[in-house]
């Protein structure tokens, strides 16, 4: 079940990347339309229409994409300053509190953007440019990746539980 878990945040994290793919091609394409257009002389225009609200959808979809795979992976910033001078079984302590607390605001936060998007559901909200998208579109991803990180959380609070010893935080000291 734990490949399963990790594949599945694999998943996440790829797609997170393709999602900055995708900003760098928007914003690159507008780049060159711009150019175009001033070689092109006064009154000249090109743009993609939304490209900016677009870019920032897709920020936000790679934003909350890759938290479970960042946390999988040991990405996410740790401060080792207390937990570096605990002993092990105060370390794996504070572990568990901390995938405990964190596991349960993630749970928090995915329950209310749940209850946001079905909002955005039941009021029909659009997003506000020139090409207007139904909010719940990019809303999508970022609940997707909230529900991604509270299972990454509890999935590693009970790997940690099992192993009966810290699983997150690095032992080896740091030079």
């Amino acid at each position: 079940m734990g490949r399963a878990l990790d594949r599945l945040y694999d998943l996440a994290g790829a797609l997170a990347a393709l999602a900055i793919v995708g900003i760098c091609a928007v914003v690159s394409a507008q780049i060159g339309l711009n150019i175009l257009a001033r070689l092109g002389g006064p009154g000249l225009s090109f743009t993609i229409p939304s490209y900016a609200d677009f870019a920032g959808f897709a920020l936000a979809a790679a934003s909350f994409l890759a938290l479970a795979h960042t946390l999988r992976r040991g990405g996410h910033i740790r401060v080792t300053l207390i937990t570096g001078r605990l002993p092990r079984r105060a370390t794996w302590a504070a572990e568990l509190a901390v995938l405990a607390l964190a596991g349960a605001l993630a749970a928090y936060a995915t329950f209310y953007f749940a209850l946001l998007i079905e909002e955005s559901l039941r009021y029909g909200d659009m997003s506000t440019g020139i090409v207007a998208i139904p909010l719940w579109i990019p809303q999508m991803p970022v609940l997707i990746g909230l529900a991604l990180l509270t299972l990454a959380l509890v999935h590693t609070l009970i790997e940690s539980l099992t192993a009966r010893r810290p699983v997150l935080i690095d032992e080896t000291p740091q030079e």
